[in-house]
This record gives C-alpha cells, structure tokens and sequence, in this order.
C-alpha cells in the first residue's frame, strides 16, 4: 500500500493515545469537509483517502480491539457519507461533533 503517512503507517502511529489517533482521523475529516464547501472535490478526495487510511490505520492498532465495532461503523458510516447515498442520514455537523471530543480529550491530555 502507498501510504500518504509514511512516518505514521512506520510505526508512530501505534504509539498515539486512541483519542490521539481519533483527533487526527477528525482533522483530516474535517479537511474533506472544508474542501468540499469551497468546491474543490479533488482536496476533498485526497483528505478524505488520508481520513481512510489514518483510520485504517486505527483499526490495525491491538490496543484498539475493543473497540473495532465503533471504528468499522464510523468507517462505513463515513464512507456512506462522503463517497454513497447516505443511507445513515449523516451531516457535516454530525461528523464534527463525533470528532470534536475526541480533538478536547487529546489536549488536555497532552
């Protein structure tokens, strides 16, 4: 796989904290969304595939196990959104406020 994280998918990414790797699974979300409202669909792809990988990336992480069926869920859930139907009657809105908590949890705890 051609990784756009290279350093990360190495091995620093198993170091971060969950809420660590969520924050960042949610800035390049939030990237795709930001990109999509300024209509540019090219930059919103390409953080959108980053959003992907990071949060594959997420789901690889053994520390991550119990909570597979929340990340595979918020994976399908966001690819319904941003490449489908959106069948699970996702927003904007909704993505930022699951990714935010995660964003405040990782910098109190920094």
């Amino acid at each position: 796989m051609n990784f756009q994280h290279k350093q990360l998918a190495a091995g620093r990414w198993f170091e971060l904290t969950f809420a660590e790797q969520m924050a960042n699974v949610g800035s390049e979300v939030e990237r795709t969304i930001l990109w999509r409202e300024k209509n540019n669909p090219d930059y919103s792809s390409r953080a959108f595939e980053r959003a992907l990988e990071l949060l594959d990336l997420t789901v690889e992480d053994t520390k991550n196990e119990s909570r597979l069926k929340e990340l595979l869920r918020t994976r399908e859930a966001l690819v319904d959104y941003f490449v489908f139907d959106n069948e699970f009657s996702s927003s904007d809105q909704l993505w930022r406020n699951y990714f935010y908590p995660f964003n405040f949890f990782a910098r109190i705890n920094c």
